[in-house]
């Protein structure tokens, strides 16, 4: 495996982490990890939506897909 060194924002991520001492710290932690990410994919949509790349035509359309990755 290649190694990579860490960018300025993995850093403060790690260093932050270090200060969490129990279960309750890392669990809020991830609710807040867990709303930045929802918080980029709603902007995301509606950038989409505003752009007329969706529509609701679009989201109908996806009502009854399977985007499951075939094993064999």
């Amino acid at each position: 495996m290649e190694s990579t060194a860490l960018n300025k924002a993995q850093i403060e991520v790690i260093q932050a982490l270090s200060a969490l001492h129990s279960d309750e710290e890392v669990y809020e932690l991830k609710r807040v990890l867990a709303r930045f990410f929802a918080n980029r994919a709603q902007n995301e949509i509606e950038r989409l939506w505003d752009e007329g790349i969706i529509n609701e035509d679009i989201l109908k359309s996806y009502e009854n897909a399977h985007f499951r990755t075939p094993y064999k």
